[in-house]
């Protein structure tokens, strides 16, 4: 792992940045304050094991690294997108061959 200047933020090997002493993800954090609109204490409440301090340090790594982590959000949005349209389609066609098969 490598320190970053944040205290409660550390990067993997990837340099991917979690909450220091968890498995989250910065990322994880900041989507559900875009998605949701959630305050630093709304966040606590729902991940109770993480302290204001952590929260907030996840905060501040975004506000510093707000395009790159913009960026692999859209990339994690667009992945999602295609493999829900991929499963969609994988639905409609076991449904199509029950229906033949049937």
């Amino acid at each position: 792992m490598i320190e970053t200047r944040y205290e409660h933020v550390i990067q993997d090997d990837n340099g991917i940045p979690f909450i220091k002493d968890t498995n989250t993800k910065v990322i994880e954090i900041i989507a559900e304050y875009l998605a949701y609109g959630w305050s630093p204490e709304e966040i606590q409440f729902q991940h109770k094991y993480l302290t204001l301090g952590q929260i907030h340090s996840s905060f501040a790594y975004y506000w510093d690294h707000t395009e790159k982590m913009n960026s692999d959000l859209l990339d994690i949005k667009e992945k999602v997108s295609n493999f829900r349209s991929k499963l969609s389609s994988l639905i409609l066609q076991n449904k199509l061959k029950a229906r033949k098969t049937g």
